[in-house]
């Protein structure tokens, strides 16, 4: 089991596309989730959030489901990632 904060992404999903980006660009390891068409995967990140929109992370159980660059961003400095 990866000690990653685990990030759920749809390809093709404009959200993910600029998360996975910025997070690259500040060098933030992830474990990337691919959700469409992996039910186990899918379900895990519903069971976690509550919800079925990506992107959603679980970063060690603190979960940020359904947000975009600019929720991300207060997140990451919360934890004093960024």
């Amino acid at each position: 089991m990866s000690d990653l904060p685990v990030l759920y992404i749809k390809p093709g999903c404009p959200w993910c596309d600029d998360v996975v980006d910025f997070l690259a660009r500040k060098k933030v390891p992830v474990k990337i989730m691919v959700v469409s068409g992996n039910r186990e995967a899918m379900q895990e990140m519903v069971d976690l959030s509550g919800q079925s929109k990506a992107p959603t992370m679980d970063w060690h159980g603190e979960v940020l489901a359904d947000f975009g660059v600019e929720e991300l961003v207060p997140f990451l400095e919360e934890r004093n990632v960024i």
